[in-house]
């Protein structure tokens, strides 16, 4: 029996392993005579040499993959492994990178829907008009609800992009706020300014910002507005009221997109009960337009201690 040592190198070990190491297994069951064992950045393969090097072959295709495309998934190991994806034609590689990407952001960066609620998400936007994303912190929702409203006013299917949340202060008083009324209500809004940057160049959105077509903004400034010909996202809805989120939700427009995010494990109102998120998820399940996704730990694209976190937090 031949030893050999396999060093990731190119991308984070885990993006190779998967959440869980349910990608490294997958693979793994594909070579049942060899002895696999993973550690950090190294991967022991214990068998046949012939073995081995096919073992080695497929792993590194796999690397290259993440490398061009951004991810990893079952289905693609599946692909990788019943032919060389890298070597089809120039077209089926570029529908293979198309088929998940969302938007196309500054200096390169590409945003895809890399998990399999985000593409839900995604397939769901195009079937309903208003939109529920609910799951833990990291899961993507708000950076996938964003790009679709970006992607939506760069295909001209809207005219504005309007983000929201709740001005709650997550366990910290903050007290008095130097500045303006923007510059007091921004430190609120930042995630959202942050997600828009990785999307638009920062001249452009500077542009957006002053002409209205990009509107950032408190949720308590969304009373007596009609929201339309717009794609608007309400994130952290976990920290609404039923009485907020329902006089933001009767501010849709007849051409208007709605996407409601949030995360119920974390509640910053002074009651927890009296969020309004999950009781007005229960009452739309069955409502024709409105779309439910309900994110899970598994869709945690952040650290990987995030999801350890988070599961620590539940138990």
């Amino acid at each position: 029996m031949h030893e050999k040592i396999i060093e990731i190198t190119g991308i984070h070990s885990q993006e190779l392993y998967g959440v869980k190491n349910a990608n490294i297994n997958h693979i793994n069951a594909k070579f049942p005579l060899l002895k696999v064992i993973v550690r950090g950045d190294m991967v022991k393969v214990i068998g046949a040499a012939d073995q081995q090097q096919a073992y080695q072959a497929k792993l590194y295709e796999l690397i290259d993959y993440h490398k061009k495309f951004g991810h990893i998934s079952l289905q693609v190991i599946d692909r990788v492994y019943q032919s060389n994806l890298l070597n089809r034609p120039a077209e089926d590689s570029q529908q293979q990178q198309s088929d998940d990407v969302i938007v196309h952001g500054v200096n390169g960066n590409i945003v895809k829907a890399r998990t399999k609620n985000q593409q839900k998400l995604v397939a769901l936007y195009s079937k309903n008009d208003m939109l529920f994303a609910i799951g833990p912190a990291g899961s993507g929702k708000t950076y996938t609800a964003i790009a679709l409203a970006v992607r939506a006013l760069k295909n001209k299917e809207i005219k504005r992009i309007i983000l929201t949340r709740p001005a709650v202060e997550a366990g910290e008083k903050l007290g008095f706020l130097p500045g303006d009324m923007k510059e007091k209500l921004d430190p609120y809004l930042q995630p959202l300014y942050d997600a828009l940057g990785d999307m638009m160049p920062l001249k452009k959105l500077n542009e957006y910002l002053v002409d209205g077509v990009v509107q950032i903004a408190p949720l308590a400034y969304m009373r007596g507005r009609t929201l339309d010909n717009a794609c608007v996202v309400l994130d952290e809805a976990q920290n609404t009221t039923s009485e907020q989120l329902k006089m933001f939700l009767t501010r849709m427009g007849r051409s208007a997109k709605f996407i409601i995010t949030g995360d119920v494990t974390q509640i910053d109102l002074p009651r927890k009960g009296d969020s309004g998120l999950m009781p007005a998820v229960e009452l739309f399940r069955k409502i024709k337009g409105i779309g439910i996704v309900e994110f899970e730990k598994r869709d945690i694209l952040r650290h990987p201690l995030v999801e350890k976190i988070v599961a620590a937090y539940e138990q």
